[in-house]
């Protein structure tokens, strides 16, 4: 079974060189995208924001990420053909071609739209009616989310699997389930427009005004899952069931109409036009389906009673059979005087009016003798006959014309099916925009403002997902980034809060560019185009990666794809290394997105030697979680403070994770000689060197002669230039 409120989708990727030609498709609502991307790293994104359930792959492909899902196969290299795929496209919208759809040039997409569209069709076996058009994803109207931010901010999945304490498990208290769909869909795929964010902000704001959203929010209770519903009507697989939860939908858009007429704004105004009225469907289904229908129409009884006459009477007859011969026989003693007359039924010769032999003389001309017995006629009248065919077959003849009518009524309702998915789609967003200004007032959510200076200033931010599990107040904190101050470094001790306040802060990021309000007391932000997080890591051990190359790896990612309007959180870089070794790449990373990227970037980090920064590059900034000892005994204070920390704490957080005793004791011993011998050479205090080891980052500086072929188009050069080049590296290298 499907949960409502997760989509199940169908993907087709396909790849050329670097890019790579996604298309997917919602079959339960209708919902066609298409969208190309130039790198690995933009399709794992994607597919872990889109989460197929099953995925069509071209034979050529060989990633572990896309061959080794669950569900995925592969396909043909004919089925990606890119003019099969227009022209069945074009069949199934019914265009000349797919200019409209914004993804004419999208080689690579269409064909993995038309792969996977016609593995929709041999599948379903249906022509898919709802499937009525695609659209084209642009990811540069989207803030880009790679698989590590998704995971690290913990939107619908948590660090351990499970759906509890997540962004979306916080923020989802829509009514309906196609409500609650597409919350989570904003949430993955938070917007950079900031006029559809500020649309949508207006509409939450008003929502919120005298709590407008509660009397919305019961008008939403009686709808459905239209989408759904729709989608089975289009492929006739609907049930009676789905037939009165479409009809008690379509009953409650009036009020829901009605409602949005107190909270006017430009946003509500259109979507409570899109939800529209449908009068006369809702007539016809009241009228054509009882108030609680059987599961399945095979075993009839689901059309109601007078909506066709040719169904009651065949009814009447099935079930009133006994009164109905009883009539017969009372009319028929009057009509000719007989006293002895009966109605009568054996299976061998079917209905039958019995007369005694000594009254079969007074019989009419029009009883025609059917059997002769010993002391009695029987005969047959066309009134009789009449219904004897009826009677006999009157039951399968019910459910029969039972299922024409049903079939009907589906077709009737399919000539309006693509203004009720228009419906289904403004009720969806109604639903999410009430759910949005409920959470902005149980939460106590402020309204955030986009600007045209390069700023993030958040006063008093929460992280959303944490303080509703604390048993005690959260320690609100401020974070403030702009041209002059592009990063903060954190320091503090180990359970202070450092990974805690970084992922706060892109959270209300997220949220901001979803068009919701945010956990602050006020917050000022530009517009960003990335969220990039490398918070934690573990071995990958399938890929054969350590903890450090997982580390590398993203740290990579960002130094190349960050840009000035990006955000980033960097936590605790190079610790999975040598001491020297993994304070040189933190400090070398934090000054190239310092000086370089110039990202709005928080910077979290153990070694103590990096809080100078700051004094050569001034666009970065000292801060640190603040925390202090009582009694022996550490107390995180949870509070963002400016400048560095004094100290790491260090032994008193393992006091508290149950380090035996002897072991602290001896720990601080050696501490005490570290810091007296460092003392001793006139340095500040560092983390003590490890033991040399090999030096794994020359590879850092490339050969010339590696360089060179990195630079060759092979395909473009001949048998004959390929040898000349080859002599000439020969030569090069002496």
């Amino acid at each position: 079974l499907l949960d409502d409120r997760v989509e199940s989708l169908l993907l087709a990727v396909t790849q050329l060189g670097d890019r790579y030609g996604i298309a997917y498709m919602d079959l339960s609502s209708g919902r066609f995208r298409v969208l190309e991307l130039g790198t690995e790293e933009g399709l794992l994104g994607e597919l872990q924001r889109l989460a197929p359930a099953e995925t069509l792959y071209h034979e050529s492909i060989y990633h572990p990420e896309i061959t080794g899902r669950s569900g995925a196969r592969s396909q043909p290299a004919w089925e990606f053909d890119p003019e099969s795929a227009r022209r069945a496209l074009n069949t199934q919208f019914q265009t000349h071609d797919l200019q409209g759809f914004g993804c004419d040039d999208l080689e690579l997409a269409i064909g993995a739209a038309g792969c996977l569209l016609q593995y929709v069709k041999d599948t379903q076996r249906n022509n898919l009616p709802h499937i009525r058009s695609m659209s084209h994803e642009n990811r540069a109207d989207s803030v880009i989310l790679d698989a590590a931010t998704r995971r690290n901010l913990e939107i619908d999945i948590n660090l351990t699997g499970g759906d509890t304490n997540t962004l979306f498990s916080v923020m989802d208290r829509t009514v309906t389930a196609m409500g609650g769909r597409l919350m989570r869909r904003w949430l993955h795929r938070p917007l950079t427009d900031i006029e559809t964010l500020e649309r949508r902000q207006g509409a939450v704001k008003t929502l919120c005004t005298n709590y407008r959203y509660e009397p919305l929010r019961t008008a939403l209770k009686p709808i459905g899952d239209m989408e759904r519903i729709l989608t089975r009507v289009a492929l006739r697989s609907a049930r009676p069931r789905d037939l009165t939860r479409l009809h008690s939908s379509l009953a409650a858009l009036p009020l829901l109409r009605a409602e949005l007429a107190n909270a006017s704004t430009e946003r509500l105004d259109s979507l409570s036009s899109q939800a529209g009225d449908y009068p006369e469907l809702c007539d016809l289904l009241n009228r054509a389906i009882i108030e609680n229908p059987p599961v399945i129409i095979r075993d009839g009884g689901v059309i109601a009673p007078l909506y066709d006459a040719e169904l009651d009477e065949l009814r009447k007859i099935s079930t009133h059979a006994g009164e109905y011969l009883l009539e017969i026989e009372r009319r028929e003693r009057e009509a000719t005087g007989i006293s002895t007359l009966k109605v009568g039924y054996n299976r061998v010769h079917g209905y039958y009016i019995e007369i005694s032999r000594s009254q079969s003389d007074k019989a009419p001309v029009e009883y025609v003798r059917r059997q002769t017995l010993k002391n009695a006629e029987r005969f047959i009248t066309p009134e009789l006959k009449e219904f004897e065919d009826k009677a006999l077959s009157s039951k399968s003849r019910a459910l029969s014309r039972e299922k024409a009518l049903y079939d009907e009524l589906l077709e009737r309702l399919n000539e309006q099916l693509g203004a009720m998915q228009d419906t289904a789609g403004a009720v969806s967003e109604i639903d999410a925009l009430a759910n949005l200004a409920e959470r902005a007032d149980a939460l106590q959510l402020c309204h955030p403002e986009f600007c045209g200076e390069q700023v993030f200033e958040i006063s008093q931010g929460r992280h959303l997902v944490v303080e509703q599990v604390l048993d005690e107040p959260f320690i609100a904190n401020d974070a403030l980034l702009n041209a002059r101050r592009r990063m903060l470094l954190i320091t503090g001790p180990n359970m202070g809060g450092k990974s805690t306040y970084m992922r706060q802060n892109a959270v209300i990021a997220l949220l901001a560019h979803i068009g919701s309000f945010v956990p602050a007391s006020a917050a000022r932000l530009s517009p960003i185009d990335r969220i990039f997080t490398r918070i934690g890591s573990s071995d990958d051990l399938a890929s054969g990666r350590s903890t450090f190359m997982v580390e590398m790896t993203e740290t990579a990612n960002i130094l190349h794809n960050a840009t000035p309007r990006s955000l980033v959180l960097m936590d605790e870089v190079g610790r999975g290394t040598s001491t020297f070794d993994g304070l040189s790449l933190a400090w070398a990373a934090a000054v190239h997105l310092a000086q370089s990227v110039k990202a709005f970037t928080l910077f979290a980090t153990h070694y103590f030697e990096l809080t100078h920064l700051p004094e050569q590059c001034e666009t970065m900034a000292n801060v640190h979680l603040d925390a202090t000892e009582y009694q022996d005994h550490i107390v995180f204070l949870h509070n963002i403070q400016e400048g560095p920390a004094s100290r790491s704490y260090g032994l008193q957080v393992a006091k508290l994770a149950g380090i035996p005793g002897p072991v602290l004791k001896a720990a601080q011993e050696k501490l005490s000689e570290l810091e007296q011998g460092e003392k001793n050479n006139g340095q500040t205090p560092t983390a003590a060197p490890a033991s040399p080891q090999s030096d794994l980052f020359s590879i850092v500086e490339p050969h010339p002669v590696v360089e060179v072929l990195e630079s060759l188009d092979i395909d473009d050069m001949s048998p004959r230039q390929a040898l000349q080049k080859l002599y000439e590296l020969k030569a090069h290298l002496g």
